[in-house]
């Protein structure tokens, strides 16, 4: 396992960091580029996301809080003091949802997984720094969150709001979405930031916060029939209950109970754990030979998205990992090295840095999408070296 480890520590330095900190940082601008495309070109003109660079903050802020290197702290400080600059809202709170290359605010709408993945980067800042304008600055979002986009008449939390948190028409988190006002993939986003910043602001409102969402995840997204995580639902919770998201479902698997465990509370673990081995069991229905894990079923014609997507086998390898070293499940070790080969082989780029997008079902390598950009982030990757490194299995 210490050589495991050695070739995880290898690559998550000289693969992953390293091409952010070489490739992405903008000297001219400040912060990151906002876009490097799947050959390797800078596009300095793109405008930057909320998403990328909380999921930078997080990256480096984590690197540093485990391996204590200097240059990992001046990227994340990097990134912390661009979102306070240019992304957080200083007159309505929240953050916006993107900026130009200058660091002009272009789209101010409010989407909650983008204020959620913000208190995650400054959490983690936090834990990392200690820092008290980083935990502040989280804190503050937080209260955005349960203020402005908590239903309090259904529960669960509102996908999209104006910058004044006014109602909006289009809640999507990008063209491939439904247009639903709940969804899964935001609380999974939630619960994530939220069982972080409660690791270093143990405040009882929050822990409340955290309690309730397990119990959305649990009451109202979870299909029992299937144990997959359904993904799209109106004001009142209702859906179609037509896609499976297998990297969803494994990603939140050890999510959720990453936060039973933080939260360190008997009961909470003996109802969580035997549904979220449930979810992983239904989220192997997308494993396949090769070791990879596909993307998506769509039960309407029964479709399947084949590609093997970078974040779906990270999600993959950190599930099949909490499986073994919690339960005991020898076949998940074998999943999980199954995946990492895959990953291996198939989707670092040993030559440019980072890694591709996918492969594609022929086994082609995608290189339409980007190495980095509002959705290719130092986030799954360096999270799921990191895990590994961290944990004892």
């Amino acid at each position: 396992m210490d050589n495991f480890k050695g070739v995880l520590k290898d690559v998550l330095e000289n693969n992953i960091l390293k091409y952010w900190i070489e490739k992405v940082t903008d000297n001219e601008n400040g912060g990151y580029y906002g876009r490097v495309d799947g050959h390797d070109g800078v596009h300095p003109e793109a405008e930057k996301g909320a998403i990328l660079n909380a999921r930078i903050l997080w990256a480096f802020s984590a690197a540093y809080r485990v391996l204590k290197k200097q240059e990992y702290l001046k990227a994340a400080t990097r990134a912390r003091d661009y979102i306070l600059e240019h992304f957080i809202d200083k007159e309505f709170g929240g953050v916006y949802w993107s900026v130009d290359c200058k660091g002009n605010p272009i789209d101010t709408k409010k989407q909650t997984y983008a204020i959620g993945f913000t208190i995650y980067g400054m959490s983690e800042y936090a834990r990392a720094t200690g820092d008290k304008v980083a935990l502040d600055t989280a804190i503050r979002l937080y209260e955005d969150i349960e203020n402005h986009a908590y239903d309090k008449k259904n529960n669960g939390y509102i996908e999209a709001l104006t910058r004044e948190w006014k109602p909006i028409e289009d809640m999507r988190l990008s063209d491939k979405d439904e247009n639903g006002s709940r969804t899964m993939n935001t609380h999974l986003h939630i619960i994530e930031p939220y069982t972080n910043l409660y690791r270093v602001y143990k405040d009882e409102k929050l822990k409340n916060s955290i309690l309730n969402l397990l119990d959305i995840f649990t009451e109202k997204l979870l299909n029992k029939e299937s144990y997959h995580l359904d993904l799209f639902f109106d004001d009142e919770w209702k859906g179609k209950r037509n896609i499976e998201s297998f990297g969803h479902d494994i990603e939140a698997s050890w999510l959720l109970h990453e936060t039973a465990l933080v939260l360190n509370d008997r009961k909470v673990l003996q109802k969580i754990e035997p549904i979220i081995r449930r979810i992983a069991d239904a989220a192997d229905e997308g494993l396949q030979s090769d070791g990879g894990m596909i993307y998506e079923h769509w039960k309407d014609g029964d479709r399947y998205d084949t590609q093997r997507q970078w974040w779906v086998q990270c999600e993959s390898v950190i599930g099949h990992i909490n499986l073994y070293q919690h339960f005991g499940y020898e076949e998940s070790l074998g999943i999980a090295v199954r995946a990492w080969s895959f990953i291996q082989k198939h989707l670092i780029d040993w030559k440019n840095g980072e890694w591709h997008w996918a492969m594609l079902e022929d086994g082609s390598i995608n290189k339409e999408d980007d190495k980095a950009g509002f959705w290719k982030c130092p986030y799954h990757n360096s999270r799921m070296c990191l895990e590994l490194i961290e944990r004892v299995f």
